[in-house]
C-alpha cells in the first residue's frame, strides 16, 4: 500500500486524533503517528487520571463530614495501591476503544518517532510517509529545574506512577497542575507542602479565585510557603529528602517532591528546521488564527501552539481544521475567546472570559462587578467548611457579561452552562431574567444584585 496520506497527524493526543478522525470522515487519507500510548497527556498522565483521583479526594471529605450528617463511620484506612489500580484498568480500557475507533473510522496508526525529511515528507523508524498536509500535534513534556538534586523528585507525570502514597510530599509550582496535586494529596491523607516561586497561584486567573483558594488550602492543612526558590534537594541517611530553599528555609522528612513548573513542547525531535517550520525560543509553533504555521500544508493543533493548553480546545481546533481543509467550510476556525475553564482544586474553580483587572484595562469605567462569598448549604452544619465565591464581570450600558468567575462546591458542573450563555453575548438581564433553581449554589448567579 502506499505510505502517501492526505493528512498525518504527528500525535496521538486529543489534537492529532480529532483532526484525523474528522479528516477521514470528510473521505480522505489519514493516519496518525504516535510514540506513546494513545490518548496523549490528558488521557495518560493529565485530565483522566486526575480527575479519578480528585474524585477518590471528593470521597474522603464526603466520609470526612458524614458524622455531620448522622452517620456513624469507621475509617480504616485508604488504600492507595487499589485507587491507581482501578485507575490503570480504567486507562487500559481507553487506549483499547481508541485502537478500536481509528480503525472503525480508516485511520492508520504508525508507531514511532516522527522526523521532518522536508515538507511535506516524514520518516519514523526508518519508513518514509509523505502527505499533502501534516499537523503537528506532539503535546509537551513536564519541565525539571536546573537545580542540584532535581533529579530525586518527580514531575506530574511521574506522579500518576507512584505504587505508594507519599505521607510527607513538597509540591513546587504555582499554577493548575501544582494546586490539583496538592489538593488530592492533602485530601487523602497526604501532609503537603506547596513551594511557591512568587507571592500568589494561579497568576492567570481573577485575584479573587486564587485569593480564595490560597485561603482555603491552608484552611484544609496545606503548608503553602511563598516568594521561595529551591536551591536544592538532598537526600539524608534514612532516604528521606530535604528541601534546601533559598533564604534559610528547610523541608525535611519528605517522602516525595514533585516539580509541578511548567510543561514544555515536545518538539526537540521532529527536525522542523528540514521542512522549515519555524519555533519560539521555548520550542512552541506559532500559528495564524487558521492554525496554519509559516509553512504552505502544515499546521499546529494544541498545546504545542502554546495558546490555551486545554483537551477540548486541542479536539475543537483539530475537528475545525480538517472541516476547513476536507469539508468545504473554508471559514471554519477556533475562536480562542471565551474558553470556559475548571481547575480541578479543593475547592473546585470554573472561569471563563476575562478578569475584573483586565476589564477594566480595556473598558475602564463602563466595567461593573457582581459579587457574592457565602458558605454553601451543604457545608452550613458541616465542622470542616469550604467557602463559594462568584464574580461576573460586566460591560457597557447594557451590562454585557464578559467574566464569569466561580469558586466552590460544584463549580466545576456549573459553569458549562453559564458558558454557553455567555457565549451567546448574555447580559446581567438575561441572567436576572432566569428563574432561579433553589435550593443551589448556581442559584446566587441569577440573583446577584
Amino acid at each position: 500500500m502506499s505510505n502517501h496520506y492526505d493528512l498525518i497527524a504527528i500525535g496521538g493526543g486529543s489534537g492529532g486524533l480529532s483532526v484525523a478522525q474528522r479528516a477521514a470522515a470528510h473521505g480522505t487519507r489519514t493516519a496518525v503517528v504516535e510514540k506513546g500510548a494513545l490518548g496523549g497527556t490528558c488521557v495518560n498522565v493529565g485530565c483522566v487520571p486526575k480527575k479519578i483521583m480528585w474524585y477518590g479526594a471528593t470521597v474522603a471529605g464526603a466520609l470526612r463530614d458524614a458524622p455531620d450528617y448522622g452517620f456513624s463511620i469507621e475509617r480504616h484506612g485508604f488504600d492507595w495501591t487499589r485507587l491507581v489500580a482501578q485507575r490503570d484498568e480504567y486507562i487500559r480500557g481507553i487506549h483499547a476503544w481508541y485502537h478500536t475507533y481509528l480503525a472503525d473510522n480508516k485511520v492508520d496508526e504508525i508507531h514511532g518517532t516522527a522526523r521532518f525529511i522536508d515538507a511535506h515528507t516524514l520518516e519514523v523508524e526508518g519508513e518514509r510517509y509523505t502527505a499533502d498536509h501534516i499537523a503537528i500535534s506532539p503535546g509537551g513534556q513536564p519541565l525539571v529545574p536546573d537545580t542540584s538534586g532535581a533529579e530525586l523528585g518527580i514531575t506530574s507525570d511521574g506522579f500518576f506512577a507512584l505504587t505508594k502514597q507519599p505521607q510527607e510530599v513538597a509540591v513546587i509550582g504555582s499554577g493548575y497542575i501544582a494546586v490539583e496535586l496538592a489538593g488530592l494529596l492533602n485530601a487523602l491523607g497526604s501532609r503537603v507542602t506547596l513551594v511557591l516561586r512568587k507571592h500568589q497561584l494561579l497568576k492567570e486567573f481573577e485575584p479573587m479565585l486564587r485569593e480564595t483558594l490560597m485561603e482555603e488550602m491552608q484552611e484544609s492543612g496545606i503548608n503553602i510557603i511563598t516568594n521561595t526558590a529551591v536551591a536544592a534537594v538532598v537526600k539524608d541517611e534514612s532516604g528521606k529528602l530535604r528541601l534546601d530553599c533559598q533564604g534559610g528555609i528547610s523541608c525535611a522528612g519528605l517522602d516525595g517532591v514533585i516539580w509541578a513548573i511548567g510543561r514544555t513542547p515536545d518538539t526537540q525531535d521532529l527536525n522542523l528546521s528540514a521542512a522549515g517550520v519555524e519555533m519560539d525560543e521555548q520550542g512552541f509553533i506559532p500559528t495564524d488564527a487558521w492554525q496554519n504555521t509559516n509553512v504552505d500544508g502544515i499546521y499546529a493543533l494544541g498545546d504545542v501552539t502554546g495558546a490555551a493548553a486545554l483537551t477540548p480546545v486541542a479536539i475543537a481546533a483539530g475537528r475545525r481544521l480538517a472541516d476547513r481543509l476536507f469539508g468545504g467550510m473554508p471559514e471554519s476556525r477556533l475562536e480562542y475567546e471565551n474558553i470556559p475553564t475548571v481547575v480541578f482544586s479543593h475547592p473546585p474553580i470554573g472561569s471563563i472570559g476575562v478578569s475584573e483587572d483586565e476589564a477594566r484595562e480595556l473598558h475602564g469605567d463602563a466595567v461593573k462587578i457582581y459579587q457574592t462569598r457565602f458558605t454553601p448549604m451543604y457545608h452550613a452544619f458541616t465542622r470542616h467548611k469550604h467557602i463559594t465565591a462568584m464574580k461576573l464581570v460586566c460591560v457597557g450600558a447594557e451590562e454585557k457579561v464578559i467574566g464569569c468567575h466561580i469558586i466552590g462546591l460544584g463549580a466545576d458542573e456549573m459553569l458549562q452552562g453559564f458558558a454557553v450563555a455567555i457565549s451567546m453575548g448574555a447580559t446581567k438581564a438575561d441572567f436576572d431574567r432566569t428563574i432561579a433553581i433553589h435550593p443551589t449554589s448556581a442559584e446566587e448567579l441569577v440573583t446577584l444584585r
